[in-house]
Order: structure tokens, then C-alpha cells, then sequence
């Protein structure tokens, strides 16, 4: 139930396979609250990601290393509350899918306290162990590869990934191996476009890109990227379509010049 508290049904995996059957894309946004939730769950998206970007974007913090499994689901939990329709997503944070059942008993109280549809976790082919384990129990699992921000230490930054032939081996040989142990769809972050259709091309479930081109099967991105609510620039892929930081800016100086004004002072509202 939404938090206007109109009831809808939730799309499902069914729902999403069909409309992956048919040829038509898949939009997915993340959201960290209920009222975000609900602007972009009335707007149409299939999918709500509530991604761990939300140490980034939310929290403050320079990456996505520091969230907690209690601020996941304290957020998604937010969202799931905020939407009636879109099938939410939550991101499992650093060091909660190290291993099958770290990332089962993860999971569970993940399932037990929000609410949510699904899980995400980021990995290549190594991966695939804990996918199934997820999906044998009920758990269904969005898969991650490409750009990891959970191993931007490992990496050592931010480029895309499929450049070299034993990149392009490894995302095809992960894509692969994830998809059969049961994920029902593949995030490929960064992925040279071309890679990222042939890749695209031979599965059997959609790919959700981001920063890969737009022959995906669908396509998320950070929600204030979309909107351009940040005081960093958005990534070169992601096309800005609003300037809510600017509305923002706007409305609070205004806001700060009628509060210090004579007039206010006369009784005058702000």
C-alpha cells in the first residue's frame, strides 16, 4: 500500500519476463524514501532499486563501502511503503554476500523486515553459488557485473569494463554462469556497448544497463542523476533531465531573504 494508502497490484517476476518476452524495455530507478517512491512508482518504472548508491548520494559518505545492512533496510523499508506497483529491489551492502549463507541469513531478516521483491548483489561467475542458494530458497536475485563499486579498492576507480579480451571473456563467462544459477535479471554497469549487446543477445534473461549503451534490455539509473538533485555532475552517460538542485537553491534563498527582510518583521508571512 502506498503511503496515499491506495492499493495496487505489485508487478511480479511473471510480470517482468513478460514484458521482457515481448520485446519491450525495462525502466528502473533507485529510490531511498517513500515520497521518492511514490513520484517514481506513479511515473512507471517496472523496478525500484534501492541501491547501497545511497552512501553517495544520501549519506555523505565517498562511496558505498560504509553502508550497513540496517540502513538498507531501514530505507527500503521506506520504499516499499512509498510505492504499490514496481517490484522493489534492495542492493545487499559490503561484506553481506561474501558466501552463500552470509547471504541467505542477510536475506531472510531483509525479506522478513521490509517487504521487498528481491535482492541485488554485485560479482562475477564466483557469484554464482550464492545466486542459487538465494533462489532455492525463495530468495529471487538480480545479478551485477561489469563496474562493482563494492571492489573500487580492488579496481582502483571508475572505467568501463570490456576493453580487452580477457575482460570480455569473464563478463560473458559470468553473465552466463549467473543466469543459470537463477538470477532473474543482470546489471552490466559500464560495459563497452558493443560487449554489452552481444552479451544482451545470448540470454535468456534481461539486462538492466547502466552506462552500457542502450541496446539493454532495460535500463536504471541513480534517481538524482535523473534529476539532477546533486552537487557533484552526474556520470557522462546519464542524461540530466530537470535541475531540482537549482529549484532548491532557488526556494531557500528566496526563503532566507524573506525571513531577513523589514517587512517579515512587521508580522509578514515568509
Amino acid at each position: 500500500m502506498s503511503i496515499q494508502g491506495a492499493s495496487q497490484k505489485r508487478l511480479t517476476l511473471r510480470d517482468l519476463q513478460s514484458l521482457y518476452s515481448r520485446g519491450e524495455k525495462l525502466a528502473m530507478l533507485t529510490a531511498y524514501d517513500a515520497v521518492t517512491a511514490q513520484l517514481v512508482d506513479e511515473a512507471g518504472v517496472e523496478m525500484i532499486l534501492v541501491g547501497d548508491s545511497l552512501g553517495n548520494v544520501v549519506l555523505g559518505f565517498e562511496n558505498t563501502i560504509p553502508v550497513t545492512l540496517d540502513d538498507m533496510i531501514r530505507h527500503t523499508a521506506a520504499v516499499v511503503r512509498g510505492s504499490s506497483r514496481a517490484l522493489v529491489i534492495l542492493d545487499l551492502p559490503f561484506g553481506t554476500a561474501t558466501d552463500p549463507e552470509t547471504a541467505l541469513r542477510a536475506s531472510i531478516r531483509v525479506f522478513q523486515e521490509t517487504g521487498c521483491q528481491a535482492v541485488k548483489l554485485e560479482g562475477d561467475f564466483k557469484s554464482a553459488p550464492t545466486v542459487r542458494r538465494l533462489v532455492e530458497q525463495g530468495i529471487p536475485v538480480v545479478a551485477h557485473i561489469g563496474l562493482t563499486p563494492q571492489s573500487i579498492h580492488q579496481l582502483g576507480g571508475f572505467y568501463r569494463h570490456g576493453k580487452t579480451s580477457p575482460e570480455i571473456e569473464l563478463l560473458k563467462k559470468s553473465a552466463a554462469a549467473l543466469q543459470e544459477a537463477g538470477a532473474f535479471a543482470i546489471v552490466l554497469e559500464c560495459v563497452m556497448p558493443d560487449v554489452a549487446t552481444e552479451i544482451t543477445s545470448t540470454l535468456r534473461v534481461p539486462t538492466i544497463g547502466i552506462g552500457s549503451g542502450p541496446h539493454c534490455s532495460g535500463q536504471v539509473l541513480v534517481i538524482n542523476d535523473l534529476i539532477g538533485l546533486s552537487v557533484r555532475p552526474a556520470p557522462k552517460f546519464a542524461r540530466v533531465r530537470a535541475d531540482v538542485a537549482g529549484v532548491i537553491s532557488r526556494a531557500v534563498r528566496e526563503y532566507v531573504q524573506a525571513t531577513k527582510s523589514p517587512e517579515n518583521g512587521m508580522g509578514m508571512e515568509v
